[in-house]
């Protein structure tokens, strides 16, 4: 976690001009959920129904942007994003991810340790949840164009293993899409995604399981009300989350941020974002939509 101490910091901060106005264009105005107002106990005053719409909808307010705006204004008109674009949506995503999950019930009031053990163990099936959810597009030759394999020599089989990589997240993407995810079901996968008790080191792994368990709870109850004549919905988007973790997060990595912050490693990043909040300087390079 530590590794290569203030040279990683150092590094993460040299490139902080890098990603700014990406992230900041097309930005909600931030919620702030009143952690108090749905503060979990053993008799749980807000149970049932009433305690799980509520939930959902402080995840939802926790999203910094409108899906419409996550990439639409980058498409090209063949419907191609470019190499810039694909990159500058990249980022949206992942700032996304860490600024969602900062501003949801429960997470700001673990300790800051648990908060970045999370997010680094989850960012990537998280960045896959938000790619589905803005319909990202994954056309194979901006991909590998993005992820500099145009410029390096590569062995012959280390492209057939990197475009089996881009293959898995792209059949990823696509079976989320013809599930017809919609955004409360999206917020609550993700919080089920986020609050796991497999990170490393937690310091309070039951609670965090129980987070899970209420977002679990959140969704069945919402899916049920909303699609009662899908029965085993509920079921279909639970089996959709282990293949996430299918979905490298280093190919993730190569494929759409080498460009952007070079060697720094995206856990340091999310680290960084997570302490500073809307006061981080992303690294960025002035990235314009074409």
């Amino acid at each position: 976690m530590g590794r290569r101490g203030g040279e990683e910091k150092g590094g993460a901060q040299d490139t902080c001009s890098l990603l700014k106005s990406s992230v900041q264009r097309g930005r909600m105005p931030p919620t702030q959920p009143n952690p108090g107002q749905y503060a979990l106990t053993n008799g749980d005053p807000l149970n049932g129904h009433c305690y799980l719409s509520g939930y959902i909808s402080l995840l939802l307010r926790a999203e910094p942007y409108p899906t419409s705006r996550y990439g639409s204004q980058c498409m090209q008109p063949n419907n191609i994003m470019g190499i810039e674009n694909i990159c500058e949506l990249a980022a949206r995503l992942l700032f996304s991810a860490v600024e969602w999950a900062r501003n949801i019930p429960f997470f700001p009031d673990l300790q800051i340790t648990d908060q970045v053990s999370l997010l680094r163990l989850t960012w990537s099936e998280l960045f896959v949840l938000n790619a589905a959810q803005c319909s990202m597009p994954l056309h194979v030759a901006p991909l590998l164009a993005a992820a500099g394999l145009h410029a390096s020599p590569m062995s012959a089989d280390r492209v057939v293993a990197f475009m089996d990589h881009i293959r898995i997240f792209q059949e990823q993407v696509e079976k989320l899409k013809a599930l017809h995810v919609d955004s409360a079901e999206y917020s609550c996968l993700k919080a089920i995604v986020l609050f796991t008790s497999d990170a490393c080191g937690l310091s309070d792994a039951a609670h965090i399981e129980s987070l899970q368990e209420k977002s679990q709870c959140a969704l069945e109850e919402y899916v049920r009300s909303q699609y009662p004549n899908q029965p085993s919905r509920f079921g279909k988007l639970l089996l959709r989350l282990p293949s996430l973790r299918t979905v490298s997060s280093s190919v993730i990595e190569q494929l759409f941020f080498v460009r952007l912050v070079g060697k720094t490693p995206i856990e340091t990043l999310i680290r960084d974002m997570l302490l500073s909040g809307s006061s981080f300087n992303w690294p960025y390079m002035s990235i314009q939509c074409s």
